[in-house]
């Protein structure tokens, strides 16, 4: 399921649900296999969020490195079809967290409309 994250500090952030659960729980929320449609990081749980992430961040080892060699070799792995890291999938969600933070605002999640 596609959610989106609302804040009225910062642009909204579209995730599927199996993507947002891991950077939840290191945020401190009590999921264990599913993401509720719905939710809420209130503001008096914004630090202990951002820390729990940013934790979360500095002790996985994914690399976030791609090869950079200037030849262009058919052989290698395109970008695209590379692994998304948890640090590259928690940041846009981090940064709606310290702009929430600094604006004194919650975040909530929901189902991403259809369209």
């Amino acid at each position: 399921m596609l959610i989106v994250f609302h804040s009225k500090a910062a642009a909204e952030v579209l995730m599927f649900s199996q993507h947002a659960l891991p950077i939840l729980k290191a945020a401190g929320k009590p999921y264990t296999d599913t993401l509720p449609e719905r939710g809420v990081i209130t503001r008096d749980q914004l630090d202990a969020a951002i820390k729990g992430i940013e934790q979360a961040i500095s002790v996985n080892t994914e690399s976030d490195e791609y090869s950079h060699d200037e030849d262009d070799n058919d052989s290698k792995t395109h970008p695209i079809s590379q692994p998304v890291s948890f640090r590259r999938r928690a940041f846009p969600l981090l940064a709606m967290l310290r702009l929430s933070r600094e604006h004194d605002a919650d975040v909530i999640w929901e189902p991403a409309p259809s369209w």
